[in-house]
């Protein structure tokens, strides 16, 4: 094998990496939220508020890790509008989500001229890095920090869901409210307890965007990643390795798209971009495994009802 073709391969690889970080982070969001019977469609909202509150605090205190703490404080403060009207309120929860995706698009853009004097971009800020002590340093800084947080959260995730009390009770409420209950668990504090982490792993995915890859923020800059997120949930069966190995493809096609000419593939880019909504679909329909939901997904509860 050439050097060229070793050269391609490489740079394709660290580009599937950094594509697929920002989908991780939210996709894991998403498996907590829905796991506890809440879907989140916001999480395209909550990334793209998490995006510009850490470029936002990153230019006002220098320090980018401030920006991704108040990317992640700002995701939960959304997530916890979407859980009070979702869980509370009852209210139909696809509606709630899409209704914050609206709000975060139009209070992004009024921030982002308030605050910064311009439209459409901020200033460049400083990049959220790792120390350059740690091993394999170079390949750290290629596929920025956050692709060696998100390793670490999808095992972390894995473990909490399956492996403790407090990860089966989020699933108990998940599948069998009512029995859940019955048994003493509190069904309102699970889900929101859900909820909220989905609202920081997704502000944190849009901190990874932000601060992690690009070092400013753009007008709606997430372009449909928190909808990637579900479908790689939907396609990972909510499971955190499965929405890892999810993300991983989608990554893969977008960086497949963006190299395609110096690779000199003779396939449309439009194809290669539209390709992960492709698998979801396939996904949904079974062609590759069966992918169910949580039971009570979406459902919302009321105690004492039956």
């Amino acid at each position: 094998m050439s050097i060229f073709s070793l050269t391609v391969i490489a740079s394709l690889l660290i580009s599937s990496i950094r594509s697929a970080t920002p989908l991780v982070l939210a996709a894991l969001g998403g498996i907590f939220s829905e796991r506890s019977g809440v879907v989140n469609i916001a999480l395209e909202g909550i990334m793209l508020i998490g995006a510009f509150t850490a470029v936002m605090i990153s230019y006002s205190s220098g320090s980018a890790w401030l920006g991704v703490l108040a990317a992640m404080a700002a995701g939960v403060a959304i997530a916890w509008l979407h859980g009070v009207v979702s869980i509370k309120y009852r209210a139909d929860q696809v509606v709630s989500g899409t209704a914050i995706n609206i709000l975060a698009v139009g209070l992004t853009e009024f921030l982002l001229a308030k605050f910064f004097g311009q439209a459409g971009q901020t200033p460049n800020v400083t990049p959220a890095t790792l120390p350059t002590w740690l091993p394999l340093h170079g390949f750290t800084q290629q596929v920025t920090a956050f692709a060696w947080i998100a390793a670490v959260l999808v095992v972390l995730t894995h473990v909490v869901l399956f492996h403790t009390p407090l990860g089966l009770r989020i699933r108990a409420v998940g599948e069998h409210p009512r029995a859940a209950d019955t048994v003493g668990i509190n069904v309102f504090h699970m889900r929101y307890l859900g909820v909220l982490l989905s609202g920081a792993l997704a502000g944190l995915g849009g901190a990874a965007l932000s601060v992690g890859l690009l070092n400013s923020f753009t007008d709606n800059m997430t372009a449909g990643r928190g909808f990637i997120a579900l479908a790689a949930v939907i396609f990972g069966k909510w499971s955190p390795f499965g929405a890892l190995a999810a993300s991983l493809l989608f990554g893969f096609a977008d960086a497949l798209q963006t190299q395609a000419q110096i690779i000199g593939l003779k396939v449309p880019s439009e194809f290669l971009l539209m390709s992960p909504y492709i698998l979801t679909m396939l996904a949904l329909a079974g062609v590759v495994g069966r992918s169910t939901p949580p039971a009570a997904s979406g459902t919302p509860y009321e105690k004492g009802e039956r």
